[in-house]
């Protein structure tokens, strides 16, 4: 996937460039300019994902830095989940980068999974945890909300020293940790928690297409959108829903 940002000769493409420039066939010398923007597209983003890297790196000089988000929050039916994300902040070379990562909801599903692949291989540690609809309708989503994010981090296979969250922090963590306003779109590790958390949210939810496919969980994931809605009027609820969410539908 990422071959593409870093095994760029910056001096041998620009060689390229100008030599197609030369051509007199107006459609050699489009592909100089293809190439060109290509190059400085790539730059670009390897500059925007460094300075995302750089943004966790500030917060402390401590040896693992933690970076979490969940999904889930909102939806009428199935889990609320978390991932909790650790990557090598003193990384040597740009190749240990994960490129494209950003708020999980501004990527295609097809770029969240492969991204996600990418953020496993080089994370120096991750964990995905999640909560039922069942334990959501006992304790509340607020509390579930804070467990599940907890529960991510606790799950990693390193002590992290610092904890970063998106919008609000961690309670009862007993981790330093600091909350980031739109961190997804900030944070290296919080967007990356977040993308993993979406993905596996995501393909659960397919599973469950499987055995409740009137409701297309596959499409609409368990959030209330009106096909989902309508489909609970007319076939009732199933064991993934959570009745504290549908006291306005049922």
């Amino acid at each position: 996937m990422e071959k593409h940002y870093f095994d760029l000769n910056e001096e041998s493409l620009l060689k390229v460039a100008n030599y197609l420039e030369c051509d007199k066939r107006k459609n050699v010398k489009g592909l100089s300019k293809v190439l060109l923007k290509f190059f400085k597209s790539t730059e670009s983003e390897i500059e925007r994902v460094e300075k995302m890297y750089k943004f966790d790196r500030r917060f402390s000089n401590c040896i693992y830095i933690a970076g979490v988000d969940e999904v889930g929050r909102g939806p009428l039916a199935g889990p609320i989940a978390a991932g909790a994300v650790v990557f090598n902040m003193n990384y040597k070379d740009q190749k240990e980068l994960v490129m494209g990562i950003k708020d999980s909801k501004k990527l295609s599903a097809k770029k969240r999974e492969k991204i996600s692949d990418v953020i496993k291989s080089k994370a120096v540690t991750y964990n995905i945890s999640i909560i039922n609809n069942d334990e959501i309708d006992k304790k509340g989503i607020a509390w579930c909300n804070n467990e599940v994010l907890k529960r991510a981090v606790r799950g990693l296979k390193v002590p992290v020293d610092f904890v970063l969250s998106d919008g609000y922090a961690v309670n009862n963590l007993d981790i330093d940790n600091e909350f980031i306003v739109k961190g997804d779109s900030k944070s290296a590790s919080i967007a990356a928690g977040s993308i993993i958390a979406k993905v596996y949210r995501d393909n659960l939810m397919k599973e469950y297409h499987k055995v409740y496919p009137q409701y297309n969980f596959l499409s609409n994931s368990g959030y209330g959108t009106k096909e989902h809605i309508d489909a609970i009027k007319k076939y009732g609820i199933c064991k993934l829903h959570r009745l504290s969410f549908l006291k306005n539908i049922i």
